[in-house]
């Protein structure tokens, strides 16, 4: 009976959950293992991974839980959270999500699961989103040129000041002014970034920005404490100094305010947040960045720009994209590998949604509101800090102490600021209810105030916030994009169309190297959406989001466990703002002890353009460690290295498995021979999916690691972004992760300076890994990296025939992900990796990762969640492909006119009454079975890119462009 009862139990809650999470069955397995000639998955991970870094034991993780069991506990944590109404502003606000956009993007896997848009071909859809949100961007901020998003508004002024450095050649300063009312949580980031690149802040007044000799000057717009500055003025003043002029500006408040690029700014950023995204506990959200278009070439993050495809039409494609065209590895001036596509896409469309119509009359209510509060609050005697605004008012004088005791009674957060005075931020939720129980907490419940009453007079006299000159007179969101869809029934079938034009999960399995497309399960999407989760402000009192702390602290303790690290920071929000966090953990720790002189990064030849694009911010010397034949580290290059540098050697990047896709035999060696000269090592995550529950990095000699949750822990990559890029540490570098001003976090030094604007980075995305991680549990986390590696080799071994695998390990083995070798296909033929890219999308497949990490060569990883039939159906397409590529080695089909160079076939191309190719329409586009019966068609011909660099256009083109 007990037996039995086990049984149910499994069943219950982990066989169910880890069979739908792993793609490949018991009959898959045994038949792959049959192909690669070994006899268990057991065996499989003997060959492959050193012996001498297995993991001897199961992950000691709490017993898994069924789906339901797991959201039901998941539910009971974010009960503990207390959702109040929140004043607090601060860059965070209330917003309502129109439920068309809620439903049909954010919760919606054929936008959420979609990879960065590097194939234009098969990302139209999401293109012309982000395109909406860089035209939005630039209406609003009144400037020419705007990316596709940036990752927060800390971070994005963080790279105002860094462009402003590099732009302004004339300036011979190496300080920056802050004005004294920009946002806390923005200086704090400004901070570490200034420290590391030898800059030095200057914080004062917005008036004295004269006073001071600078390359460059950034202002709120409006002020922390919600004054509306003169800001003609001030950048008139910054510009005579010859400095740059930066504004971090509120989006919302662009509706009704005059726009900053009209004043003469030069970089414009901020926070898309507002625009339909909830607070999360500090996000993901969209942040902005705008600039002039003589910055085009300097400007970071992606840019989506317009161009033509191979048949005339116009197509969109990320510009200037050579893989990332800000990340300059050793000379870099950001790290910058990931966007907030998915958050933009929302954004953007809260603006098609409401078009400009609605924004000012969102923005109208908003600062009606206000005022309606200021004066009744004036005409009771309370002081007011400034008599301009225009969502934001803050108190002077007032008793602090009684009125917050008031507002917490009512279960209202208002803005505690540390001298004293109060601050009051209202939003779209904001209601005239709202108002009259905000006019109860801060004068007491005896007053005789009427919201209805102060309503009729502030409009009959005309009473405003906005300082005389500075309301908006100029027009946006003119494009008929944004004025087309009000109807529901509209913007429904538009977000669809836009859907159809994508290529995500839902339709395919996405192979690429690297960058882990496994399934995102719906179980874990759902609580993102729960308002516990959703619209807690960031800088709420701990005590209102216990409920998030013990997911966080829960979280960090599986993510200790599965490491073999001591602590865990959740604050970088990317997997490069990881990385950064990890090495500035390192020279910090080497300051403290004495070491700060230490600056020497070692990295191998093959790594990701993000490790030396972080240590260069890190300010740190770039040494490169070649690789061997075989792709290792080379050793001997290593051991020279670190010798001639071991006075200030502080750290060494790798990668594990290797970015070549093997796991090194000789990586304790390696760490070893840094340990021995002083350093510090830093060990990659990007391939964390091959490590869990059979070695940990932390014990092999890794002393610190950051961690894709948006690869290994299922937080889908929702078309370019979200990110979470968490840090494990080792205890001895614990107190030296990123601390932050307005949340600080125990037990990390307080100098310590942030990376994000949020403690948490991310944190509305964390139950995605929490629930991944619970009902897997350490033998489904287990089983997934096996089967992973199962999948790569099962791949490797059915292509090796067709195609070179470049590398291997020393039994023959790769880890879980193969590199393929073109170069000789194509000095054979003239077919590049590029031509079988595209072909694959004819084939209904997304291309493996190209060119990285060797130029010439397609990495493929499969992941743990597709099935053999799937992994088949790839292998099978490839294999295809290679016999289409010898019918041109042959002279059968012309190199400049077949399938390849030619691919993708569009529905345009079938329909063309001129086709003289020398193959059929139908091997064209449906050269298998299984297209035949489930097409998916590239919504554009190959785009050229050359065009698209040499006439670089960021907005929406005219509908006539459409029609024609």
């Amino acid at each position: 009976m007990a037996v039995e009862k086990r049984r149910l139990a499994d069943l219950a809650s982990h066989d169910a959950f880890v069979h739908r999470h792993n793609g490949p069955d018991q009959d898959d397995v045994l038949r792959m293992l049959e192909t690669l000639d070994v006899d268990s998955v057991e065996a499989l991970i003997g060959k492959t991974l050193p012996a001498g870094i297995r993991l001897d034991r199961e992950l000691d993780l709490d017993h898994p839980k069924g789906e339901a069991e797991a959201l039901d506990y998941l539910r009971r944590l974010a009960r503990q959270n207390k959702v109040f109404k929140t004043y607090i502003g601060q860059g965070y606000y209330g917003t309502h999500t129109p439920a068309v956009i809620a439903r049909n993007v954010l919760e919606n896997p054929g936008w959420y699961t979609a990879y960065t848009p590097y194939q234009p071909e098969i990302s139209q859809g999401r293109l012309e989103g982000l395109l909406n949100f860089q035209q939005m961007v630039m209406d609003l901020t009144g400037l020419d040129l705007a990316n596709a998003s940036l990752l927060d508004e800390a971070t994005a002024a963080a790279e105002a000041m860094a462009l402003c450095r590099r732009a302004n050649k004339k300036a011979k300063s190496e300080r920056f002014f802050v004005a004294d009312d920009v946002l806390p949580q923005t200086v704090d980031v400004l901070r570490t970034r200034a420290d590391y690149f030898g800059i030095e802040l200057v914080i004062d007044s917005a008036e004295r920005v004269t006073d001071h000799e600078t390359f460059g000057a950034l202002f709120q717009y409006p002020g922390e404490t919600g004054r509306v500055h003169d800001l003609a003025t001030l950048i008139e003043a910054t510009h005579r100094q010859g400095a740059m002029a930066c504004v971090a500006a509120d989006l919302m408040s662009l509706a009704l305010l005059k726009e900053p690029g009209a004043l003469g700014a030069d970089v414009v950023v901020g926070n898309s947040q507002r625009f339909g995204v909830p607070m999360g506990y500090g996000g993901p959200h969209a942040a902005f960045f705008a600039t002039s278009d003589k910055h085009k070439r300097s400007i970071p993050g992606r840019i989506i720009g317009v161009s033509k495809d191979s048949r005339g039409q116009l197509a969109l494609r990320m510009a200037m994209q050579t893989r990332e065209q800000h990340i300059r590895r050793e000379k870099a001036t950001s790290n910058i590998c990931t966007a907030q596509a998915l958050l933009a896409n929302m954004a953007g469309f809260y603006a098609v949604y409401h078009g400009a119509e609605g924004l000012r009359t969102i923005a109208t209510r908003i600062h009606r509101l206000t005022t309606i509060l200021a004066e009744g609050l004036k005409r009771k005697g309370l002081q007011l800090a400034h008599d301009s605004w225009f969502d934001t008012l803050t108190l002077v004088g007032a008793d602090a102490g009684k009125i917050h005791g008031r507002a917490l009674t009512h279960e209202i957060n208002l803005r505690m600021h540390r001298d004293g005075r109060i601050g009051i931020s209202l939003d779209e939720t904001t209601t005239a209810a709202d108002l009259a129980v905000l006019f109860d907490v801060l004068l007491d419940e005896e007053h005789d105030l009427s919201v209805s009453a102060l309503d009729d007079e502030i409009v009959a006299a005309g009473t405003t916030g906005i300082p005389e000159g500075y309301a908006r007179e100029s027009d946006f969101l003119t494009h008929p994009t944004f004025k087309r869809y009000r109807s529901e029934t509209e913007m429904l079938r538009y977000l669809k169309r836009l859907e159809n034009r994508d290529l995500s999960l839902t339709h395919a399995m996405i192979p690429l190297g690297s960058c882990t497309m496994k399934l995102n399960a719906t179980s874990e999407m759902i609580p993102i959406t729960w308002p516990e989760f959703a619209h807690m402000h960031p800088f709420a009192p701990a005590e209102q989001a216990v409920g998030y702390k013990q997911m966080i602290d829960e979280l960090s303790a599986f993510l200790v466990e599965i490491t073999g690290y001591d602590h865990i920071s959740m604050q970088p929000n990317s997997g490069a703002q990881g990385e950064y966090a990890g090495l500035l953990a390192i020279r910090r720790y080497q300051a403290a002890q004495g070491q700060g002189h230490r600056d020497i990064c070692l990295i191998p030849s093959s790594a990701h353009g993000t490790n030396p694009a972080s240590a260069a911010m890190a300010q740190m010397k770039v040494v490169v460690v070649e690789c061997d034949k075989d792709g290792n580290i080379d050793l001997a290059d290593l051991r020279h290295k670190a010798e001639q540098h071991s006075d200030a050697l502080s750290a060494i990047m790798i990668t594990y498995p290797s970015t070549h896709g093997v796991f090194e035999e000789a990586v304790r060696e390696t760490c070893e021979i840094v340990h021995e000269h002083g350093g510090q090592v830093y060990i990659d995550g990007a391939n964390m999916n091959a490590q869990v529950g059979i070695c940990r990095p932390g014990d092999f000699g890794g002393d610190v690691s950051h961690l894709n949750l948006h690869k290994t822990f299922c937080i889908p990559h929702g078309g370019g972004g979200p990110g979470m890029g968490p840090i494990g540490v080792k205890a001895h570098l614990a107190p030296f992760v990123s601390n932050h001003v307005v949340t600080p976090i125990a037990g990390v030094r307080e100098a310590c300076g942030a990376v994000a604007a949020a403690a948490f980075g991310s944190a509305s995305i964390l139950p995605i890994s929490w629930a991944y991680i619970k009902m897997m549990g350490a033998r489904g986390l287990r089983e997934a990296t096996e089967l992973a590696i199962l999948n790569a080799n099962y791949i490797a071994r059915r292509l090796e025939q067709h195609y070179p695998v470049l590398y291997k390990g020393l039994n023959g083995t790769v880890a879980h992900e193969c590199i393929i070798d073109i170069r000789p296909l194509k000095q054979a033929s003239g077919i590049s990796e590029e031509d079988i890219a595209k072909r694959l999308m004819d084939y209904g497949f997304h291309a493996p990762t190209m060119s990285f990490p060797v130029p010439g060569t397609l990495m493929i990883e499969p992941t743990e969640s597709e099935s053999r039939y799937e992994i088949d159906r790839f292998c099978d397409a490839m294999i295809a492909i290679r016999e289409e590529i010898e019918r041109i080695e042959s002279g059968e089909w012309p190199a400049d006119d077949n399938p390849l160079v030619n691919a993708p076939h569009t529905m345009a191309d079938l329909m063309d009454e001129r086709w003289a190719r020398p193959y059929s329409r139908k091997l064209g586009a449906f050269p298998s079975e299984h297209v035949q019966t489930a097409k998916y068609w590239p919504a554009v011909n190959r785009v050229d890119n050359v065009q698209g660099d040499r006439q670089l256009i960021c907005s929406c083109p005219s509908i006539e462009a459409y029609r024609d």
